[in-house]
């Protein structure tokens, strides 16, 4: 049991280090008690206003009139730097009076390599006062990526049109290997750089509700990422269901994040939903996660933060690493609301994180599962807060075999258990349908569809996906499956996971965990997906990262998990092992299985066409 756990462990925190690994190290700040620095107060000196502005600017300039604002820790739990929305509202005027120095034309797009730092929302802030477009682009996903980094940077670049880039110096010459050949881009460099430029001496002019606040680059787990169109209007309408219904949020709130900033949970759950309320917000970088979870909650702890969400896996970690000696030091009584979302919630990771972290206060009914996606700008549903996560067992061959969840009563029957999403926000609805467009009754598994005022435009510069997303009515198709139950949302998986076999409905994500219990298996680091051939045969590939060496391990591992797959699901499974770091991820670390798939049939054609030049040969 040991050696699994360790092994476990192990994978999360790579899988989370992946998110944000460094290319060079960062600078090591002097102690909290030697810095003169102090972090912006918990109580604001101004009236709480939740998010009833117009647009993003305007918010800034309300908050600017507070004492609260944005605080930076590094690994060692020291703040960093500090960021206080008086001095955010400054120094992104004056950089967006540098930006427009640059001849950049209203509407432009900036793209933005989004480390953890004040100066990328700064810049942010600052291509809104100038009326351009930003977009967030990832930082690097694990040292050993570079071509693949570069290619991710290029496409987005391209996606996004960009007339201007910038990022830190870590990861300039990236950016700038990227860009090489790139007709539309005007300038290219660090903060540092576009600091030196001069400041126009012209008015800013406001923006408005239609017009567009920024693209935010799908997560592409299944499927090539792109640029979502988010408006102002968008904006305001998500931003305002999170603050008043899904957090609630109230005068002595705090929040604490990990979260990275290119991700839409952290950019809009953690970054901007904050300021709109005139709440302080404590940060530290993904990567100072992944190394010590701890430190994520002794900033809770310290600073009594009240709100603070994360992924499952980043609850999972902190249950794995987290020491029962570390736990006399924790105070988590004040965490009120401990959001789960933007990937499948577990309901034995909320239960394990529970039971560990109770001895330091830990309220289980702080959990509170939700539910979004980055075509709904982010949030979609809440549970409510306070109550905790509640959850369905429904019977597991009727989900999968007749699309019904049928609610488990009797002991000893095989079930699948969901998380309750809660309800959508106001101006939102929710609806499931069938393969025939139809809208289905309670405990009937379907397409999940979205509408409501916080809906995307479309994809930039991307008319056919735009047309395949957004359905008549202005429905969002989420691509994603799952069942309503008196009211409230219940997500089951993604369709495009899920493999028809010979009639059969298999769900990848059953057949990944089946490879997960595996000793040699970490978690996150199996994939699996159908293969249709030219016959309309369909065959499922398990893809598995592997470190063994011996070749009778990597033999008896491959016909274990075939024969496992063949009891469970009474289909035959190509296994294939590749090594370490191999499988594609998205930019917010999920396993990427549309690409996964992808690389299968590259390297499936490439062996067939040496097989055959070795043949005539």
């Amino acid at each position: 049991m040991t050696s699994t756990i360790n092994l476990e462990e192990k994978a999360l925190s790579s899988t989370i280090a992946k998110l944000s690994a460094p290319l060079t190290q960062a600078f090591d700040p002097r102690s909290s008690s030697e810095s003169p620095l102090s972090a912006t107060p918990t109580l604001n000196i101004q009236s709480q206003r939740l998010a009833d502005f117009e647009t993003l600017t305007a918010a800034l300039e309300y908050a600017a009139g507070g004492n609260a604002g944005y605080n930076f820790y590094d690994a060692k739990g020291n703040l960093r730097s500090v960021l206080p929305y008086q001095t955010l509202r400054q120094n992104a005027r004056v950089s967006a009076q540098r930006l427009l120095g640059l001849g950049l034309a209203y509407g432009d797009r900036i793209a933005l390599i989004a480390d953890t730092t004040p100066e990328f929302v700064e810049l942010f802030f600052a291509c809104r006062y100038a009326g351009l477009i930003p977009f967030a682009m990832p930082v690097p996903v694990n040292l050993g990526s570079h071509a693949v980094y570069v290619q991710q940077l290029r496409g987005m670049l391209e996606g996004g049109q960009a007339s201007a880039a910038l990022a830190n110096v870590d990861y300039i010459g990236f950016l700038k290997e990227a860009a090489e050949g790139s007709q539309g881009l005007q300038w290219i460099g660090t903060p540092e750089q576009l600091g030196t430029l001069p400041v126009l001496d012209m008015p800013l002019r406001a923006n408005h509700l239609d017009e567009i606040a920024y693209l935010q680059f799908t997560s592409g787990s299944t499927r090539t990422p792109r640029g979502v169109i988010i408006t102002e209007r968008a904006l305001m309408s998500n931003l305002r269901g999170i603050v008043r219904n899904g957090l609630e949020i109230r005068p002595g709130d705090r929040c604490a994040s990990w979260l990275p900033f290119y991700h839409d949970m952290g950019l809009v759950g953690m970054v901007m939903a904050p300021m709109v309320a005139q709440v302080s917000v404590d940060y530290l970088a993904t990567r100072d996660f992944a190394i010590r979870p701890l430190q994520w909650l002794r900033l809770i702890s310290r600073n009594r933060a009240t709100v603070a969400f994360s992924q499952p896996f980043g609850l999972k970690l902190c249950t794995l690493r987290v020491r029962d000696s570390d736990l006399e030091d924790l105070d988590l009584s004040c965490w009120r609301a401990a959001g789960v979302g933007a990937e499948m919630i577990r309901p034995d990771t909320l239960r394990n994180f529970a039971e560990k972290f109770a001895p330091a206060g830990f309220d289980a009914r702080a959990f509170l599962p939700c539910y979004g996606l980055a075509e709904s700008t982010l949030a979609v549903t809440f549970s409510q807060v306070g109550k905790g996560f509640q959850s369905l067992r429904v019977d597991a061959s009727t989900l999968v075999d007749k699309k019904l969840a049928v609610r488990v009563q009797a002991e000893g029957r095989k079930y699948s258990e969901f998380v309750n999403c809660g309800r959508p926000l106001p101006e939102h609805t929710v609806k499931v349908i069938d393969d025939a467009g139809q809208e289905l009754p309670d405990l009937r598994v379907g397409s999940v569809l979205v509408q409501g005022s916080s809906i995307m435009t479309g994809y930039f510069n991307n008319p056919e996906d735009t047309l395949k997303t957004l359905k008549p009515g202005n429905w969002l198709d989420t691509g994603d499956l799952g069942f309503l139950f008196e009211g409230d949302l219940y997500v089951t998986g993604r369709r495009t996971d899920v493999i028809i076999v010979n009639g059969r409905n298999i769900r990848a994500q059953d057949i990944e965990e089946l490879a997960e219990q595996q000793p040699e298996v970490r978690t996150r680091e199996a994939s699996a997906f159908g293969i249709t051939d030219a016959n309309d045969v369909t065959t499922i590939v398990l893809v598995i990262e592997c470190r063994l060496t011996s070749i009778t391990d990597r033999q008896s591992l491959t016909s274990r998990l075939q024969r496992l797959v063949y009891m469970a699901f009474g289909v035959n499974c190509l296994v294939e092992l590749v090594p370490p770091h191999t499988l594609p991820r998205t930019s917010s670390g999920k396993l990427s299985r549309f690409a996964a798939r992808q690389g299968f049939i590259l390297r499936t054609t490439l062996t067939d066409q040496l097989s055959a030049e070795s043949g005539d040969n």
